[in-house]
């Protein structure tokens, strides 16, 4: 089946980049001239989704609002005579019917954060994307996993290479087999000591998975963290389905801590169309 929806997990305090997240949801930081969430949605939206699921918590309305039309704004846009900037706007407005949102009542984990997702996404696949994260690539991410996905199917998560003495710090995948940048996985493991590592290829926050997932999380215990962890009902469903992994084209950039938002930030605005040469002349005198 094509992959016609994805959950966006958008509950988190955003704990690390505070005291910037106290007001602002994370996931509305601006990285340049858009919202960290954006490029996650058009991430999506290139991959050919068509329903995006926002599992959202308390003090998000923001999100909404965001993809919301914003009636007084656009009336004044059009009053200035300010075209480019209303033609923006509405490029970015999800179509009516294309966005969900549904509240994760308390912080239980990833994994019940998905669970909250399974009445809307129902019994077909569909991706997982972590906002936290956001993928520069010249395809978008999921574009690519989708391609490997139509190639074998079960379920796909994306791995990029991180250096050796980082490993203990992500989830790394086992790898089985491997066909160029598709691995077939025979496990993951979460943080492992750098001697004990199976592989030096991290999980990056990007997943298409198979409908079976919502059984298992719904009775999944509390793993790392007293949290119900996405990861351990993975390891349960790859008894039972195919597992690959994709090791996808581009650079990923962690937006929920303060050292990776302005990395993001500052790629983002070194290729920006507009400040670009501004923003290296600022760079180099900077050195």
């Amino acid at each position: 089946m094509t992959i016609r929806k994805a959950v966006l997990p958008v509950a988190g305090l955003g704990t690390r980049v505070l005291p910037a997240t106290k007001a602002i949801p994370k996931e509305m930081l601006p990285v340049v001239d858009r919202p960290a969430i954006q490029y996650v949605v058009d991430e999506a939206l290139e991959a050919g989704v068509e329903h995006i699921v926002f599992v959202t918590g308390r003090n998000k309305g923001a999100i909404e609002d965001y993809f919301d039309r914003a009636y007084e704004l656009e009336a004044t846009l059009q009053q200035k005579r300010k075209a480019g900037v209303l033609e923006d706007l509405e490029a970015r407005l999800l179509k009516p019917g294309a966005a969900s949102f549904v509240r994760q009542q308390a912080p239980l984990g990833l994994g019940h954060a998905i669970w909250c997702a399974r009445d809307i996404v129902g019994n077909e696949p569909f991706a997982i994307l972590l906002p936290d994260v956001i993928v520069k690539a010249e395809k978008s991410c999921l574009a690519q996993m989708v391609e490997a996905y139509d190639q074998v199917g079960g379920n796909v998560i994306a791995v990029d290479q991180v250096p050796e003495d980082r490993v203990s710090s992500y989830g790394v995948i086992a790898p089985k087999s491997r066909n160029d940048r598709l691995i077939e996985m025979s496990g993951m493991v979460e943080k492992p000591p750098r001697d004990e590592a199976p592989s030096n290829l991290k999980i990056t926050g990007r997943y298409i998975l198979q409908p079976e997932i919502f059984g298992l999380l719904e009775d999944q215990g509390a793993g790392a963290g007293g949290e119900i962890q996405l990861t351990d009902a993975m390891a349960r469903l790859m008894e039972a389905q195919a597992f690959h992994a994709y090791e996808f084209e581009g650079k990923d950039y962690d937006c929920g801590s303060k050292e990776g938002y302005f990395e993001a930030v500052l790629a983002h605005a070194l290729d920006h169309a507009e400040i670009g040469a501004v923003a290296r002349e600022l760079v180099n005198a900077a050195k």
